[in-house]
């Protein structure tokens, strides 16, 4: 597999405020448990701080890769040679892509803590999926990516 031109990678991140939230979940737990004595507080403040943090860290452990000729999306591989045109959306025109402009058939990989996106039209006629709405913190670059890993498959 041949690398492309302008490689591109981004784990969509769960924001900070979450962890906070997550050492909050903690302590709520701390609290029920407080009646039972001092062990069980502890327990409850760790166990409830990791469960929780493990909650943030799975939800935001999902990849945009470019690589070689393919674009990753979280559990989705397509080849580059079956996208079309990227349009890149602010945060308006994201929000109108997520909520009623949306296609059920699309592919969808959002974080409503990201407020930019990236859609990106599927021409491949064998794929019912009309598009790829991708949340991303850098839409100008992705898109960037994902024309240089076409023009490279396109030479090959």
């Amino acid at each position: 597999m041949q690398l492309s031109a302008a490689p591109y990678e981004e784990r969509l991140t769960a924001p900070r405020s979450w962890w906070l939230v997550s050492f909050l979940v903690g302590v709520s737990m701390a609290l029920i448990l407080l009646p039972f004595g001092t062990l069980p507080l502890l327990g409850g403040l760790v166990g409830g701080t990791a469960a929780a943090a493990v909650v943030a860290s799975s939800y935001g452990s999902p990849r945009i890769r470019v690589v070689g000729d393919s674009l990753i999306a979280g559990e989705a591989k397509i080849p580059v040679t079956a996208l079309g045109d990227a349009e890149v959306l602010d945060a308006e025109e994201a929000r109108a892509w997520r909520t009623y402009k949306a296609d059920t058939r699309a592919f969808l990989l959002l974080r409503s803590y990201i407020p930019t996106a990236l859609k990106v039209e599927v021409t491949d006629p064998q794929d019912p999926t009309p598009y790829l709405y991708l949340s991303t913190r850098e839409p100008e670059r992705l898109a960037q990516a994902i024309e240089a890993a076409r023009g490279a498959a396109a030479q090959a």
